[in-house]
């Protein structure tokens, strides 16, 4: 059977807030190693890594992949060098991004993968991804085959990693998750990778149907749509973080609610709301995707609870789910509401803030989704 290339694993990446930056004793002629949890399996990977926000070049002086065993231990058996354009060291652009040159691995669904890359010299401004709910493991010096990191500096964040793909069979596709810290994993557990798309992804591969279905998580914490939060604006990096994902063949958009939440004028914002959501789906349409509308969560008894506020998210939901625009609607309001209280999270589903949900709240989430929708 033929093969084609699809998305296992991918993540945003942002221009990394000086609270986020790497801890002492930084990138520079050191070694990091950042462990990830794949999708979907195959024999043949490849490795981006970015510097897309960063206003100078960054070296990469090695790189290796191996399957991750235990906190910043590796299986050394495993361990492989990867090349670019043949050669083990490779110079990031200012601004650019690189891939790995395809490499043999035996890549299992589910896995858990550490990434150990030995930095060069490296910019002021970090090119990452703060939300990672993932420990890294910094090391002075070249530590890129050393079997155990777990003795070197510790950090809950990503850097420069931003997307791997698999050789996988020709039925197999991605779906890219637009989203905010929801998707991103906030209220989910450090190193659990238990966050909804994670959830998913297990429903997905457990079903004959659905087993070859990549998920990339394209959340990012503090997001807005309309505007730069945390992060780009997601109708700014829509198109990179979605529709240049490879293999994707579905979307799911859950956004919005930190616009609503900081919003002087709720409704207006609703409006822009719907207006992007529906630029959103056509150009996923142009490019032959499906593009699915997940319902914006109660928030009330949160920081973003008001009355006007909660007016403007239910026209946002009621436009997603009668407008038609959607291909399919993910009901996650109606799964994550309080019967008695609709404007608010069901407490055995709430993180504790009113606004995130916690590791039961995530499954549930995954559980909402109805897997027909996925082939």
């Amino acid at each position: 059977m033929s093969k084609i290339w699809v998305g296992t694993w991918a993540t945003s990446q942002q221009l990394v807030e000086t609270d986020n930056r790497p801890p002492s004793p930084g990138l520079a002629n050191n070694t990091l190693r950042q462990v990830i949890q794949v999708s979907i399996g195959g024999e043949k990977l490849r490795l981006r890594l970015s510097n897309e926000y960063s206003n100078s070049p960054l070296t990469i002086k090695a790189a290796h992949i191996a399957n991750s065993v235990n906190g910043g231990s590796i299986d050394t058996l495993s361990d492989n060098t990867l090349t670019f354009t043949g050669k083990s060291e490779v110079v990031i652009p200012a601004k650019g991004a690189v891939v790995s040159d395809p490499l043999e691995f035996n890549l299992s669904a589910r896995a858990s993968i550490a990434i150990t890359l030995q930095f060069g010299s490296v910019p002021q401004d970090i090119t990452g991804h703060p939300g990672s709910r993932t420990t890294s493991y910094l090391q002075t010096g070249n530590a890129v085959a050393v079997a155990n990191l777990n003795n070197a500096t510790k950090t809950d964040h990503w850097y420069v990693i931003s997307a791997l793909d698999v050789e996988a069979p020709q039925t197999s596709a991605a779906v890219a998750i637009l989203g905010d810290s929801i998707t991103d994993g906030r209220g989910s557990g450090t190193n659990k990778h238990n966050r909804w798309p994670d959830e998913l992804s297990r429903r997905l591969l457990a079903q004959v149907n659905t087993q070859n279905v990549g998920v990339l998580n394209h959340g990012v914490g503090g997001n807005c749509v309309l505007k730069a939060c945390l992060g780009p604006a997601a109708n700014l990096r829509f198109d990179q973080d979605i529709l240049q994902q490879t293999g994707v063949q579905w979307m799911i958009i859950l956004e919005g609610v930190n616009d609503l939440g900081n919003s002087t004028s709720a409704n207006n914002v609703a409006n822009d709301l719907i207006t992007q959501f529906g630029q959103m789906v056509d150009k996923a349409h142009n490019k032959g995707l499906l593009a699915y509308g997940a319902t914006i969560l109660p928030f009330g008894g949160s920081s973003y609870d008001s009355a006007d506020r909660e007016a403007a998210r239910k026209k946002v939901n009621n436009w997603i789910r009668t407008s038609g625009k959607f291909d399919a609607v993910i009901d996650f309001d109606a799964a994550m509401r309080a019967p008695n209280n609709q404007s608010r999270l069901l407490s055995a589903v709430d993180s504790g803030d009113h606004l995130h949900p916690n590791e039961n709240g995530y499954k549930v989430m995954a559980e909402a989704i109805d897997l027909k929708l996925f082939y």
